[in-house]
């Protein structure tokens, strides 16, 4: 079928849409639902057999759906209406939630349903479950429902007739989400700042400045403090105690017109951050599942983990260093094989855009963050005396692909969304070695063309493609347990000291015929041009992509449509 999307943006759930349905054959093009008039050109041009909208923040013209079967992708169980409908049920400590997939009318989120998922509501931030089960919940629910409407004999069932637990509920208010540091208990504080991640954030205010909330982690303080005292740092983050215990603070938003973005709390009050006692904890150290951890190591049966679920998966200079001194301790220890599991929600999105933007000269610290991550990929690439796996829970972008494809294996969760390109971010050349690293991977294409195609691919797709070595796994927990269990298998295998050292013969053979070095001068000589060159093309995009400036248009890779006006074939239309 040929079928649109309409969407805000092509965010992680529509882009797992996008490439669920096109994989399964279907035509999808995307247009940015940026005014009724783009939309109804989008409509006349495309000749859409169905339109699906997977992420809106506004109804759409009655013009469209009352000549077009529209099916809206609802975050909220069966009755469930209204814009928060996910904040609501983290706040409420729902136990099970779910995704509706509705038809367009003039009442919002009150159509006739064509399918549904649940799913269990994990304690978790609504960026983070968002994500995960909501997107998982929302592939299934679209794919029955496009099933169902290419039968042409399916009738949606009414929401009158539905077996409807959900209610209409207002949008959620700061009033709602305020906390009160005097009274609140930490599990009510962490509700209130994970129904609000990473939009919009719950209003405060930190040193004495209004600002937004973000990135929320349970402390169990040994030492009672005064409730909404902020006591301590660690890794960008602040301590603030609760009634019954502390929170910890990863990221804020200033409201008081400096830096008005999301940043790590230690940018947006450097002074003030500066000033607090350090709190550090070893990368080894055993975690309770309380407290902040950026960067955390653990051994089972003779194999190294190495986590590091940064926030949003960017990784700023300042991260990758700390990244690299984790990784040189992991490789102190005596384990055979190191794993890199990055984090649940991603593996690694590459340099860190909201710290560059923050920095005096964004050219200067993009330069040193690309050196930081390269140097972190170098120390991948040069380890010989075991065997590395990159184990990808979560979606990769950018040089974040391409730090995976570093390690001696990557193995990705099904569901997992990979970005190997980098020209959405103004043209930018990219690093990360990636001249080197995909030409050995790359088996049907040539590498120019994956750099090139600016489309996300499935964890299916990289697969057959080459860049990935394993998919498994239906969700988290079952990937984690079956990485533990193939990398205890390569440990204990008979052949492990074999494969590492054809593994230091083909890096001697690669550095002799051409040294990393030379592949990194060569990318970086192209990235200068990208930071400081005459072409403001990366400073552009990506103040526009910190700042959340709304859309203007649609890329032309994704509108499709755009191309050229398509008539109807004969066969679509039975």
């Amino acid at each position: 079928m040929r079928i649109l999307f309409l969407t805000r943006s092509f965010n992680s759930l529509t882009q797992r849409l996008y490439v669920a349905l096109a994989e399964r054959g279907h035509e999808v093009s995307i247009e940015y639902d940026i005014a009724d008039s783009v939309t109804a050109e989008a409509v006349e041009a495309f000749v859409p057999d169905l339109i699906v909208a997977p992420f809106l923040t506004r109804a759409l013209p009655g013009s469209i759906w009352r000549n077009h079967v529209c099916l809206i992708v609802h975050p909220g169980i069966i009755g469930d209406r209204g814009p928060s409908a996910l904040d609501w049920a983290i706040m409420n400590g729902e136990r099970e939630w779910g995704v509706t997939v509705l038809q367009a009318i003039a009442e919002m989120d009150a159509g006739p349903i064509w399918a549904s998922a649940t799913f269990p509501l994990r304690p978790a931030q609504k960026s983070s479950l968002y994500r995960n089960e909501v997107t998982d919940a929302a592939e299934q629910a679209v794919l029955r429902a496009v099933e169902r409407f290419a039968m042409r004999t399916y009738r949606p069932v009414p929401l009158a007739q539905a077996r409807a637990r959900g209610q209409a509920r207002p949008q959620m208010t700061q009033e709602e989400r305020r906390i009160d540091w005097a009274c609140d208990k930490m599990e009510v504080i962490l509700r209130k700042i994970r129904a609000a991640d990473g939009a919009p954030g719950v209003q405060d205010d930190l040193f004495g400045v209004p600002c937004y909330l973000y990135d929320a982690h349970a402390e169990q303080l040994s030492v009672p403090e005064v409730p909404g005292t902020i006591v301590a740092r660690r890794d960008g983050a602040v301590l603030r105690a609760a009634v019954d215990g502390g929170v910890w603070i990863g990221h804020a938003k200033r409201l008081d017109g400096a830096l008005a973005y999301k940043l790590p709390v230690a940018l947006a009050f450097p002074a003030e951050v500066h000033a607090l006692p350090a709190s550090q904890v070893a990368f080894d150290v055993p975690t309770d599942g309380t407290g902040y951890r950026e960067i955390r190591y653990e051994e089972v049966d003779a194999v190294g983990y190495l986590h590091f679920p940064f926030y949003n998966g960017a990784m700023s200079t300042a991260q990758c260093e700390r990244l690299l001194a984790a990784y040189s301790f992991a490789l102190a220890r005596p384990t055979r094989v190191l794993v890199l599991m990055g984090g649940p929600d991603f593996w690694s999105n590459g340099i860190h855009l909201n710290v560059i933007e923050a920095a005096e000269s964004p050219a200067d610290e993009s330069w040193r963050n690309i050196n930081a991550i390269d140097d972190v990929m170098r120390a991948i690439l040069e380890t010989r005396d075991r065997i590395t796996v990159a184990a990808l829970q979560g979606n990769a972008g950018a040089g974040g692909v391409f730090m995976a494809l570093a390690a001696d294996h990557v193995w990705a969760r099904r569901g997992v969304i990979l970005n190997p390109h980098y020209k959405n971010m103004g043209n930018l050349y990219g690093s990360e070695y990636w001249t080197y690293l995909l030409p050995r991977r790359v088996k049907h294409s040539p590498p120019q063309a994956v750099m090139e195609q600016r489309l996300p691919l499935s964890a299916k797709a990289a697969h057959e493609l080459g860049l990935v070595d394993a998919v498994f796994g239906d969700d988290h927990v079952d990937f984690v347990a079956a990485v533990m269990g193939r990398a205890r298998a390569l440990a204990a295998s008979s052949e492990i000291e074999s494969f590492i050292q054809r593994k230091r013969v083909a890096r001697a053979r690669d550095e002799a015929a051409k040294p990393l070095a030379a592949y990194r001068a060569e990318e970086l000589s192209e990235m200068r041009r990208n930071f400081y060159g005459f072409d403001p093309s990366y400073h552009v995009a990506r103040s526009h992509f910190v700042h959340k400036t709304p859309p203007s248009w649609t890329p032309r890779h994704l509108a499709l449509h755009r191309d050229r006006a398509r008539p109807r074939p004969p066969a679509a239309s039975a």
